[in-house]
This record gives structure tokens, sequence and C-alpha cells, in this order.
């Protein structure tokens, strides 16, 4: 498994050995220990710019991702997660949990659409989100139920 995780916002303290930890689980997890992810950090005015060139939506989110599958020699490009890291603090104090942990779930929802799950409607959401759990579940104490609030309102 090859992550690479590139920081290019300064207002949010956070750990990319962590996060390309977590990417490696949910690869591990989804059968694509080989598969390579790339992992952008950004500040809400670079996600809402990238939001609305991909997306045709003008504002903010929390994670976008771009699959990408190539074969090659050293295993397989899944594609591209990018975060913002303000948009994860702010859901991280509304929720009362640490950045860490909202930053896991992030990483693990893009690696989620890397490889092909949506939310797009309640039914794919909550499957998606069972997946979520599952993988951030594993050797780990019961995470807060908490981290889905309002994902399927």
């Amino acid at each position: 498994m090859a992550v690479e995780v590139a920081n290019r916002q300064r207002r949010v303290r956070l750990s990319p050995g962590r996060l390309a930890r977590t990417a490696d689980r949910a690869l591990a997890a989804l059968g694509r220990a080989g598969g390579t992810v790339d992992i952008l950090i950004v500040d809400d005015r670079e996600i809402r710019r990238l939001n609305r060139r991909h997306r045709g939506v003008g504002r903010r989110t929390d994670v976008l991702a771009f699959p990408l599958e190539v074969s090659g020699a050293h295993g397989s490009l899944v594609g591209q997660v990018v975060i913002s890291a303000d948009t994860a603090r702010r859901q991280a104090r509304r929720l009362g949990i640490p950045l860490a942990t909202e930053l896991d779930l992030l990483v693990t929802h893009g690696v989620l659409h890397l490889v092909g799950y949506d939310d797009r409607d309640r039914v794919e959401a909550r499957l998606m989100h069972e997946r979520e759990r599952e993988i951030l579940s594993t050797g780990r104490r019961r995470l807060p139920a908490r981290l889905w609030q309002g994902l399927l309102a």
C-alpha cells in the first residue's frame, strides 16, 4: 500500500502519518491493499474552489474523492481524497469529538468513494456508513454514534 499525504494548509494541526495509516486500513479492509491513494489536506477556500470546478457546487464541503484506476507494475492507483481541515475541525467541535477521529472518518469516507461506494440516497448512504463503522471500529473501542449524526437526516 502506498499513501501520500500532502498538507497544503497551515491553520489546523494534524498528523499526516495517522491519515496514511487510516487510509491503509481502509484499503486493506476493502481488498485493495496494493492500491495507492493520495490525500490532500486543504482549507475551506481551496475545497470550495475544487467543489465548484469538479462538481458545479459553489460551496465548501468536508471531503471530495477523485477515483482514478490505473494498473501498473507498482500496484494500482485508486485515486485522490481531498479534505478540508477547516471543515473537519468545525464538524469535530460541533459533534464533541477529537479532530483526529473526524479526520479518520473523512479519510475512510473518501476511500470508500474511490472504490465505488456512494451516498446519494438514504439506502446507499446507510450501507456506506455501516462500512465506515466496520472499518473504523477494527482494533478500537466502540466509536461514538454521534460521529454519523445528521448524515441521514
